[in-house]
């Protein structure tokens, strides 16, 4: 079985996590990403993705020029190692469903990224690409700790 250091894209675009949200945006625009791994150092502190920008600073109505990514970006983040073998990431991508795995030394250092689509490459077997895309596109059930109770309101007659 290969390893994920075998596939991995080791030149990876990150962001620091003082960058403002709309550098994080324009960014994600010209490399055409969804998510930026957040680094200080090189090391791994988050990522950053369209829908946390979406959800934790357009829906909240915060201004994306005076918003630092460290206050919106997703942590912890799944990792993997590179020595590990290419079907732990996938079962991880499936697991936690996610598209992208960042691939960290035991330090936390950022060594490369692991995408579905680096996985279809390599592997050209469309019942591991499948597998793993089944399980990042299941719906996710709400946390109840997080959600309110809706109330239904009757209407006046």
């Amino acid at each position: 079985m290969p390893k994920v250091a075998e596939i991995m894209i080791r030149n990876v675009e990150t962001i620091g996590p003082g960058a403002t949200i709309q550098e994080a945006a324009e960014r994600m625009k010209s490399e055409n990403v969804g998510s930026l791994p957040v680094c200080l150092e090189s090391r791994l502190l988050g990522a950053i993705t369209d829908r946390d920008i979406t959800v934790r600073v357009t829906a909240e109505g915060r201004d994306p020029r005076a918003t630092l990514v460290r206050d919106a970006m997703t942590q912890p983040v799944v990792t993997v190692r590179p020595q590990q073998e290419l079907s732990d990431a996938e079962q991880l991508m499936h697991d936690h469903q996610v598209r992208r795995l960042p691939v960290v030394e035991q330090d936390g250092r950022l060594v490369g990224l692991v995408t579905l689509g680096t996985i279809a490459k390599r592997d050209g077997d469309e019942r591991t690409v499948g597998k793993v895309f089944k399980g990042i596109s299941l719906p996710q059930r709400p946390d109840p700790e997080k959600v309110s109770p809706t109330r239904s309101r009757k209407s006046a007659p």
